[in-house]
Parts: C-alpha cells; sequence; structure tokens
C-alpha cells in the first residue's frame, strides 16, 4: 500500500462508520434520482430533509417535531426508570434466592418472548388508552433485559469475594448490595442498553393507540396517507435519538465503570 494512503486498520472507528453512512446516502440519492424506485415508496434524501424541516417549523399531525420528540421521549425514559425500579431488585432476588428463582423466573421467561402487540389490547383493557398503558407496554418489553442481565451480573461475582465478605460478618443484605450489586453492574449497564433498543422498538406499537403526539403517532398518520417522506423522517430521528441515548449510556459506563473491558 502506498505510503500516502493510510491503511483502513488505522482509520478512527468513527470516521469509518461516517464513511459507511455517507455511502448508503449516496447510493440513496442515486437510487432516487434515477428513477429505481418510485418517489411514492422512495423519496430522496432531499425531500426527508425538507420534510423534517417542515415538521420541525410548521409540525405535522397536530403537533411540531419538537413536541413529538419530547412525548415518545418520556414514554421511554419513564418506562426505563420503572423497569430499571422493578427489574434490577427482581435480578437480584432471583440470583441470590433460590425460592425467589422458582416464583419469578418463570414470569420473566413467559414474558420475554413475548410481541408487544400480543399484550397491547389487554393493557389498554386493564389501564385505559392514556399514558399509562403507553409507558407499560414499553416497560415491559424492558423489563426481562434488565432482569436478566442482572441476574447474570450478579452470579458474575467471584466467589472469593463472598467469602471474604461472609468473613468479616456481612449479612445477607450487606452481601446483596454492597458485594453483588457492585459487580453486576457492568451487566446492568449492558441490560439497560439492550432495554433502550426493546423500548424505542415498542415504542411505535405503544402508540398506535389514542396517541396524539409522539414519533409513532407522527409515523402512522403519515403513512395512512402515504407521506413517505415523513414516515422516514421519523424513522430516522427515532434511530438518532436511539444512537444519542446509546452514546449516553457508554459514556456514564465508561465514567462511572472505568474499570470496564480492562485487565
Amino acid at each position: 500500500m502506498s505510503a500516502g494512503i493510510p491503511s483502513p486498520h488505522r482509520l478512527p472507528g468513527w470516521l469509518i462508520g461516517l464513511a459507511t453512512l455517507g455511502a448508503l446516502v449516496g447510493f440513496w440519492a442515486l437510487a432516487s434520482a434515477r428513477g429505481w424506485a418510485s418517489p411514492v415508496f422512495l423519496p430522496g434524501p432531499e425531500r426527508v430533509l425538507a420534510a423534517l424541516i417542515r415538521a420541525g417549523s410548521e409540525g405535522y399531525a397536530n403537533a411540531t417535531l419538537r413536541a413529538h420528540i419530547g412525548a415518545s421521549l418520556w414514554r421511554i425514559f419513564a418506562a426505563l426508570l420503572g423497569a430499571m425500579a422493578i427489574g434490577v431488585p427482581l435480578g437480584l432476588i432471583i440470583a441470590s434466592s433460590r425460592l425467589g428463582r422458582a416464583i419469578f423466573d418463570p414470569l420473566i421467561e413467559f414474558i420475554r418472548p413475548l410481541p408487544p402487540l400480543a399484550y397491547l389490547p389487554l393493557i389498554i383493557i386493564w389501564c385505559g388508552i392514556g399514558e399509562a398503558s403507553k409507558v407499560l407496554v414499553i416497560g415491559i418489553a424492558m423489563l426481562a433485559p434488565i432482569v436478566i442481565s442482572t441476574v447474570s451480573g450478579v452470579r458474575a461475582a467471584s466467589e472469593s469475594q463472598i467469602r471474604a465478605a461472609r468473613a468479616f460478618g456481612a449479612s445477607k443484605t450487606a452481601l446483596m448490595w454492597e458485594v453483588m450489586l457492585p459487580a453486576a453492574l457492568p451487566s446492568i449497564f449492558t441490560g439497560m442498553r439492550i432495554a433502550l433498543g426493546a423500548g424505542w422498538t415498542t415504542l411505535v406499537a405503544s402508540e398506535l393507540v389514542a396517541a396524539t403526539r409522539g414519533l409513532g403517532y407522527m409515523i402512522q398518520s403519515a403513512a395512512q396517507f402515504l407521506v413517505t417522506d415523513m414516515v422516514i423522517a421519523g424513522i430516522l430521528v427515532i434511530s438518532a435519538l436511539a444512537t444519542i441515548s446509546e452514546v449516553i449510556l457508554r459514556q456514564i459506563e465508561k465514567r462511572f465503570l472505568p474499570w470496564i473491558g480492562r485487565s
């Protein structure tokens, strides 16, 4: 290889990622310009950008883009906080108690493979069509990854740590909160990242019923009238928000758990 051209292995990862995205957008623009697909089904990047600007300034589906984003973010992070508040203690109980594992593990395994659209009608019957049902549907989708990752993390605590804590007279509660929980934190962060992915995936389903704002509602409203550029714009916004939330979680993980990934 020429000395003036850097090896791909030496290029920063973010630069390779940007180049990949640039290539995809370029191919998209080429396909649109050459008419390889009807504009109804594949509008060009410039039309999608115009739709984003229009949604941000004039609004779409009874609200501005900012209002749609705010409503969706509220539902996602309210569901995440609820899933964390329930899932982490539940994971600790399952990992540390034979009785707890016998009671709760089958319930988690029952919930885990269920698609959100399967239990959405039941949640609506129980909780109505307000915000509670939307947050609950997203929270159920987030719960299993958090519980399972917590259980896996607690079991990663070394036997020597547990024996040392017991030798110093640690109670079962102290053992759980001062030894097992810190050992589980890396896995819990991984579970949070997986849960956020599941939450964003469930968002559109949760906003199908009686929503007046939200990115999923905006996408569904645009799809009904074949406003494909607005549909793609909404999808891109969800993808961008999911990516930003992933980056924020990784930075928090680096800040508070700097030993992860080090030998």
